[in-house]
């Protein structure tokens, strides 16, 4: 039998609830639904007081025969000359003078408790059962919210990679049924369905019976028809009261619909999983096809999933799906809906998946992020595509090298959270990183958190400057300096005298950009830092130069794509177009229109003063060699926020670090992670850009495998055989410790999970190191990266590209130690 009620629909949809009926000419009229249900409840008022009465008729005619018996053994007694004991003879004529029948019960009280226990559990009965028959809502009661849609979100090469909303799909008629599919749901959710009359008693017996064996709920006796009524008329609320309204009006519609009608009701307001209501919209939603169109194996995988959709959706758990499939082709055999020969012919066949899993946690900050602007463009009703801009390889990287910087140097430097923009010379959103964990917290701290960026917010006075005709070889003192109350200081202490813009930039010397706000005034900066995009406010004081304003990250990183493109403000976008049922696309986006830019002269400038800063300056440590970088630095008052945002001639990254609670971190300076995170990006961005990257698997119970490592010479040596696992970077082969180059190994678990895949199988270790260090292989697969795709172990910080690609792929999809 069923469980009590499917799985509830996951946290971002809608609760499942059923089409309108007067939409759906299968689904009783509620005005109808309605005068029936007033016409039984006076019916069952009346049946109830029948009862009772009949009840009491009884208790009374008890009374009579008890009280027939006592009058009889009385007069025995008085012929016999002895009058009962108990009897007061000044008491009889009071006695014969009340009410027969109260005598009566008066000499036998437990006739009265009798009638009681008989009558007032039956009143009880008849008035709670009387209660949930007049507050029963009409059939067919529940109404879709007519906004709900589902949005198919594309990566900006066309992958698929992320769904929202509700599936609808088409409404099923008697053509459109697949045979298969009713015999699947009826087999495994209710296999009397077409001989019970709404409530299966033998079912709820039965379900009774094993939750008693198994200590608690294991199976619901919960009928397709009592499923249906639930869906379509009441809450999903686990209660007597619920259960018998229930009861009632799936009474009500074995009634007034037909056991078809009912199935196919069913079929098309039940919960599949991943967002999908109904069964055509389950089909098309995992098999790219419409429900007609489902083989046997396809239709055993739908049918299984209703009992627990969340959990066995196989975009997420398609193992589990699977074998939930099995259960129900051998429910089919035993109802004999089909012979073990189809159902072992249905196991062989493949099931594969026209949609990727679900998307990685990850990337649901850039979707949040976009979900407002797609409601802005392309209206309310409708089911979409959309075309994101979103790179799902710089996605991947992006997580991967915040995630190792936090992990690394995090908890010693006192750094909770991070978070990355990168945007494209033309303002498109290539990755976003909103924060160390997005099951954890939903807070998008690259868009929604405002914090203060420090020295990062010296980009709009230098530009400032040199617009107003300033250059980077212009001269200004390095020295104490005090504006009103205001004394700013620089971060070493140091006084350098007359020093350079191009090099007073490189430096962040606080003092000079002080000297700089003055010379320019602060509303001119507050105005070039509008024409860059900035729009959170701007306090107009002097330490704004220094950065005392709150702003985003993609606030700041779109000022600094406005110097690196030379628009004024550069539009940062995530959606490249949006799609829906006809051919010609909602939206499409378009270049904006042309503006008058910076001036060539002052961007040229500010470019040089940028480039400064990595290679000769504060930003030294996201230099990367053969690239053409600049950058700035910022770091908060008192260590609570370190900021770096770079660029290529391509792209502009940028990068915050920092704590949700605001507290300081251990003197953590722009120059150090955040320079850091960028440095590790960008050194492997233009690889990814160039050369891509293999495309992820469909299926996650099967990790993709990584990327052959380069030739490795045989000079160094070579050790073979079958190993012993120590850890899951270190073997013991023949007697000789090997440490697999770029892999940090996990013991416990992860470490017996790899000895029973290596068991008594070889393993080829070559370029061996005299510390022990190799890349080994197993029947042509490079070892560590196919530990590292499954999650088995963190790659080293100096690992090959490769490794730590695997390593990615691991992180974005959640497998092994990165699983939740």
């Amino acid at each position: 039998m069923t469980p009590d009620a499917p799985e509830s629909a996951p946290a971002d949809g809608p609760t499942p609830s059923a089409p309108n009926a007067g939409q759906d000419p299968r689904t009783p009229d509620p005005r109808s639904a309605a005068r029936e249900a007033r016409r039984a409840a006076r019916d069952l008022f009346r049946s109830l007081w029948s009862l009772i009465v009949a009840g009491a008729l009884v208790v009374a005619g008890a009374g009579r025969a008890a009280a027939t018996q006592t009058r009889g053994l009385f007069d025995r007694r008085r012929r016999a000359g002895s009058p009962p004991a108990s009897l007061d003879p000044g008491a009889v004529p009071h006695a014969r003078s009340a009410s027969p029948f109260a005598a009566r019960f008066r000499r036998r009280p437990i006739l009265l408790a009798a009638g009681a226990a008989i009558l007032l559990p039956v009143l009880a009965l008849g008035l709670y059962l009387l209660a949930a028959l007049l507050t029963l809502p009409p059939l067919g009661g529940a109404v879709v919210e007519s906004n709900q849609r589902a949005i198919t979100v594309e990566a900006d090469d066309g992958r698929v990679f992320a769904t929202r909303g509700s599936f609808r799909g088409q409404k099923l008629t008697a053509a459109d049924l697949p045979p298969h599919l009713a015999q699947a749901i009826v087999a495994i959710e209710d296999r009397r369905f077409y001989s019970h009359r709404g409530i299966d008693l033998r079912g709820l017996v039965r379900a009774a019976y094993r939750n008693a064996l198994g200590g608690g709920v294991r199976e619901g006796g919960s009928t397709i028809t009592q499923q249906y009524a639930r869906l379509t008329s009441l809450n999903q609320e686990k209660t007597l009261w619920r259960k018998v309204q229930e009861a009632i009006l799936a009474l009500r519609l074995e009634s007034t619909m037909s056991k078809d009608e009912i199935l196919l009701g069913y079929l098309d307001t039940a919960y599949f999983g991943a967002g999908a209501y109904g069964a055509d919209a389950a089909a098309r939603r995992y098999f790219g096809k419409p429900a007609k169109a489902l083989n046997l194996p396809e239709s055993a995988m739908l049918a299984g999933l209703v009992r627990a959709p969340s959990t066995l959706a196989p975009t997420r758990n398609l193992g589990g799906a699977k074998e939930r499939a099995d259960v129900v082709l051998q429910a089919m055999v035993e109802t004999g809906a089909i012979t073990q020969a189809e159902a072992d012919a249905a196991r062989r066949q493949s099931v594969t998946l026209k949609t990727p899993p679900e998307a990685p946690p990850g990337t649901n900050y850039f979707l949040d992020m976009i979900a407002g602007d797609v409601k802005r463009l392309a209206g309310k009703d409708g089911d979409l595509t959309v075309r994101s801009t979103l790179n799902l390889d710089l996605q991947n990287l992006a997580e991967g090298v915040v995630a190792r910087r936090l992990d690394k140097d995090g908890r010693r430097r006192k750094v909770g959270q991070a978070a990355m923009v990168v945007l494209s010379k033309e303002g498109a959103i290539l990755a976003m990183v909103g924060g160390r964990d997005y099951e954890d917290s939903q807070f998008n701290r690259a868009v929604q958190a405002k914090r203060q960026p420090g020295s990062l917010f010296k980009l709009l006075v230098y530009l400032t400057a040199y617009e107003q005709g300033y250059t980077p070889d212009s001269i200004m003192v390095d020295r104490p300096v005090k504006i009103g109350d205001w004394e700013p200081e620089n971060d070493d202490g140091r006084y350098r005298g007359s020093v350079l813009l191009r090099t007073a930039f490189a430096l962040s010397i606080n003092t000079v950009a002080a000297q700089l706000g003055q010379e320019v005034g602060i509303p001119a900066v507050i105005a070039t830092a509008r024409k860059l995009g900035i729009q959170s406010d701007l306090p107009n004081v002097p330490s704004l130069v220094l950065g005392s304003g709150a702003v985003s990250l993609l606030e700041m990183t779109r000022a600094y794509g406005s110097v690196l493109s030379g628009r004024t403000p550069l539009q940062a976008y995530g959606i490249q177009a949006i799609r829906g049922s006809a051919l010609q696309p909602l939206y499409v986006q378009t270049d904006p229109a042309p503006t008058a830019g910076l001036a060539e002269a002052p961007r040229t400038m500010m470019l040089d003063s940028l480039q400064a800063v990595v290679e000769s300056g504060t930003g030294r440590a996201a230099r990367v060699p053969g690239q053409i970088i600049g950058g700035k630095t910022g770091t908060s008052q008192d260590f609570r926020d370190a900021w770096f945002v770079g660029m290529t001639p391509d792209l502009v990254v940028g990068i915050w670090v920092g704590n949700d609670d605001d507290s300081p971190m251990n003197r953590m300076f722009g120059g150090e992670m955040p320079a850091g995170i960028f440095h590790d990006f960008v050194q492997r961005a233009a690889e990814k850009l160039a050369k891509g990257k293999p495309r992820p698997t469909a299926e996650r119970a099967e990790p993709a495998r990584a990327a052959a490592p380069a030739a490795i010479p045989a000079a160094a040596g070579e050790v073979r055989g079958v190993p012993e696992v120590i850890d899951t970077g270190t073997l013991n082969l023949r007697g000789r410790i090997v440490h697999l180059l770029g892999v940090e190994g996990e013991r416990g678990h992860l470490a017996r999970q790899l000895a029973n895949y290596l068991r008594r199988r070889e393993v080829v270790c070559t370029g061996l190191s005299d510390g022990g260090t190799a890349r080994c292989q197993i029947e042509g697969d490079d070892l560590a990266g196919l530990i590292l795709a499954a999650g088995g172990a963190r790659a080293t910080e100096d690992a090959p590209p490769d490794l730590l690609g695997a390593e990615e792929q691991a992180r974005a999809e959640r497998v092994g130690l990165w699983g939740r």
